[in-house]
């Protein structure tokens, strides 16, 4: 009974550690400024959690040998990898000066050259999940088409062997952990300066906030293409995770909601850009050759579209001057400060 007792009580006590490290864990990745904890603070430990992230992804010695599992893994890997340097590029963006312009310069490029190791993959992800779209949306018009139905076979199967390309490149993999890890060392001893408020990355999200703006406006006056649409897109996902980092909720979910419609215009950018040829398989013969016009139809009346809403959403996400922006985005942070203050006293 006393042994029995003893084995109940060593489980709970198991099983205890691992929630409070999970939550610990949790705690140390979420990508937002935690309640009473200083802004310099706040931005080391998510620089620290997310450089974790990708480096135990990428270290991860997963099946995949070919099998569906390790399809699924590899393409999983890569995904999330990928949004976690994402974030810590943007998070870099706001220490811009407060790192100094060589340091920035520096570790700015060790991550967007890990993400572009790894963009082929998402390339091939991007392929499949465009017409995927593209077919659900226009049912009678393109997913009964014979030469869309051979297109997806073969970027399915692209995807797939292009995900575990790229993490099966052992060489590479080890070049970009390295990369990450030696990053992971200095950022640890970051000592960045405690400043009340958003006064530590405040000059440099006027700067995101300014670029922004004038991107939404030239486009607006019908200058500039794909490439200034692709440009804006940066920008304004710079400035939903600069959202995100504050806790400033409804500004990230305005410009997320802007992002995904330029990110789905891009895609069809890059997809429309990769589709073989007439006449070489699966658009062969008059069938072929019909199946991929209808599918460049859609594609350029879906741009259209995305481009019109993504101008009205940049309307309401860019109306205020960037002085105003800021003063806005100070008062909210301040009153979300206080609000977690006395919610925590």
């Amino acid at each position: 009974m006393g042994i029995g007792v003893a084995f109940a009580q060593a489980e709970r006590t198991r099983r205890s550690a691992k929630r409070q490290a999970k939550q610990q864990l949790g705690r140390e990745r979420r990508f937002t400024q935690l309640p009473g904890e200083a802004l310099g603070e706040a931005l080391r430990r998510m620089t620290l959690g997310q450089l974790d992230l990708a480096i135990e992804l990428l270290a991860r010695d997963g099946d995949l040998d070919g099998d569906l599992d390790g399809k699924a893994l590899a393409s999983r890997t890569i995904h999330e990898t990928r949004k976690a340097l994402k974030r810590l590029r943007a998070l870099m963006g706001l220490l811009r000066e407060d790192l100094g312009e060589p340091r920035f310069r520096r570790e700015h490029a060790i991550l967007r050259d890990a993400a572009r190791r790894l963009a082929s993959a998402r390339d091939a992800e991007v392929m499949v999940e465009t017409l995927d779209a593209l077919l659900q949306r226009h049912p009678r018009q393109l997913a009964r088409r014979h030469p869309l139905i051979e297109l997806r076979k073969r970027l399915v199967a692209e995807r797939a062997a292009a995900a575990q390309r790229t993490l099966g490149e052992e060489a590479t993999r080890a070049e970009v952990l390295r990369e990450l890890r030696s990053l992971r060392e200095r950022a640890q001893q970051w000592n960045l300066p405690e400043r009340s408020g958003i006064a530590l990355v405040e000059k440099d999200l006027r700067w995101i906030y300014r670029q922004g703006r004038e991107r939404k406006r030239l486009l607006a006056r019908g200058k500039g293409g794909a490439r200034e649409l692709h440009e804006w897109r940066k920008r304004v996902k710079d400035l939903r995770y600069a959202a995100e980092i504050l806790g400033l909720c409804p500004l990230a979910r305005r410009a997320e909601k802007l992002g995904d419609l330029l990110g789905e215009e891009h895609d069809l950018v890059v997809f429309a850009a990769q589709l073989p040829p007439p006449g070489q398989a699966p658009f062969k013969g008059k069938r072929g050759r019909r199946a991929r016009k209808a599918l460049l139809g859609k594609i350029a009346q879906r741009r259209r579209r995305l481009r019109k809403r993504a101008l009205h959403e940049g309307e309401r996400l860019y109306r205020r001057k960037p002085k105003k922006f800021i003063r806005r985005v100070r008062r909210a942070h301040t009153r979300i400060s206080r609000i977690s203050r006395i919610s925590r006293a």
